[in-house]
């Protein structure tokens, strides 16, 4: 029967059929070994001379790396690792031979592995970040259907920026007027949560920022989220719920993945709550005693990021950051003015910033006075400040960057790889 390398388990002792590439081969005289992976997992065929016909020996030995092969044998444990298993070869068919794979065992430099992303893809490595990624967003979405969070999809292109139209790719509409490529779905959430309540957003967002920093893509995915009668307080408790719950989901279904990426899994099994919160004030205190030349009222960079977060082993929540650096639609802090309810979450181990979120401004004078302030066009607004006159409540939202997250929690150091194709400064191929 066909069957998938990750259930190999149930299967020992029986007879299946994988289907897959080899991602290495070796022979020596009689026997020849398949590393085969089919997507799913990665194992070893063995294949015996004396053990299958004419046309399957020829086959296995033919084989090169990265062939496509179909091979059938019977499952069994491997002699020396716990929790391995193997597939004792009776027949082997080569789908298509493989020419000479480009990425050998040697070192390669970023710009060649970049230049031959659709290749590299296929690498251990790769395929472990590409399984942990697809676990955040199916943990996502998990966590959100059952916290009463309705998917609500939101417009790639629109007539307006979130927080102005500096960083975005700008597009002629058909001739007749401006539109740009999104940099977030809030605004269009924090219309949708009038008809149901609390919903969230996952997709593509585009920034045209000119940043080569390891932290930093052009194209992204986001997940934004925005529910009704949440304040501050309760904001935050979601964040922390939700960030703890796809990383016991991470921990619990992708410990082969965390293996070959060597991640540090110890660091991850203390991302429990309540996380580390601290406001900016406080922030701003800690990171001058480490040296860092930071005003009052300043956001904080990358750097500072890095040294608070390699401070301390959980999350923590940066929030009432000045509102003289922070969005329009924050809400002012009642307790300052000066101030926002909003929060940062950084992630810790020197990653930095993974969620921006805030209590938005429900008040449609005090909205309408922030869009002038920060010389906002009105009219492309009008529909926004609407959602202030027909019934505005208080509600919160907050959104997370996914290559960011899955950074993170993979443990590696540059968010390139932890999207399938990046779209960099200075790439936008393959």
């Amino acid at each position: 029967m066909d069957t998938f390398i990750k259930n190999f388990a149930d299967f020992v002792g029986q007879t299946v059929t994988i289907k897959g590439w080899a991602h290495n081969v070796r022979s020596s005289g009689s026997i020849a070994f398949l590393q085969i992976r089919d997507g799913s997992g990665f194992t070893q065929a063995v294949v015996a001379k004396n053990g299958v016909d004419e046309a399957s020996w020829n086959a296995a030995v033919e084989a090169t790396i990265e062939s496509s092969v179909i091979v059938t044998g019977t499952v069994s444990k491997h002699p020396k690792q716990e929790g391995v298993f193997e597939l004792q070869a009776t027949a082997v068919q080569l789908v298509q031979k493989a020419e000479e794979f480009p990425i050998g065992k040697k070192e390669h430099g970023p710009d060649f592995l970049l230049d031959n992303r659709h290749l590299w893809l296929r690498s251990p490595q790769q395929w472990a970040i590409q399984k942990v990624r697809d676990q955040v967003i199916h943990a996502t979405y998990d966590w959100m259907r059952d916290h009463g969070f309705s998917k609500i999809d939101s417009p790639i292109f629109t007539p307006n920026a979130c927080e102005g139209t500096t960083e975005l790719f700008e597009i002629d509409y058909f001739g007749e007027r401006k539109a740009y490529l999104s940099q977030s779905g809030q605004l269009y959430l924090e219309a949708a949560i009038g008809s149901v309540g609390r919903c969230f957003d996952f997709g593509p967002v585009f920034r045209a920022e000119k940043s080569k920093t390891r932290r930093h893509l052009i194209e992204f995915w986001m997940m934004d989220a925005e529910a009704a009668f949440v304040e501050h307080e309760d904001n935050l408790k979601i964040q922390e719920s939700l960030v703890c719950y796809i990383v016991e989901q991470v921990l619990k279904n992708c410990q082969p993945e965390l293996k070959i990426l060597e991640r540090n899994q110890e660091a991850l099994r203390k991302v429990q709550a309540p996380f580390i919160r601290m406001t900016h004030a406080e922030a701003i205190k800690e990171l001058r005693e480490m040296g860092s030349d930071i005003g009052d009222m300043d956001d904080l960079g990358a750097d500072d990021e890095t040294k608070l977060t390699m401070k301390y082993e959980k999350p923590i929540f940066v929030e009432k950051y000045p509102a003289a650096v922070k969005a329009f639609y924050m809400k002012r802090d009642p307790a300052d003015p000066t101030r926002v309810l909003n929060a940062d979450l950084l992630a810790p181990e020197g990653y930095g910033e993974v969620i921006g979120g805030s209590q938005r401004e429900d008040n449609y004078d005090e909205l309408l006075k922030r869009v002038r302030e920060h010389n906002l066009p009105e009219e492309a607004f009008k529909w926004y400040l609407d959602l202030r006159k027909y019934g505005s409540v208080p509600h919160s939202g907050f959104g997370y960057g996914l290559e960011r997250i899955v950074t993170w929690i993979c443990g590696i150091h540059h968010v390139r790889e932890t999207i399938p194709f990046p779209r960099l400064l200075n790439r936008l191929e393959p």
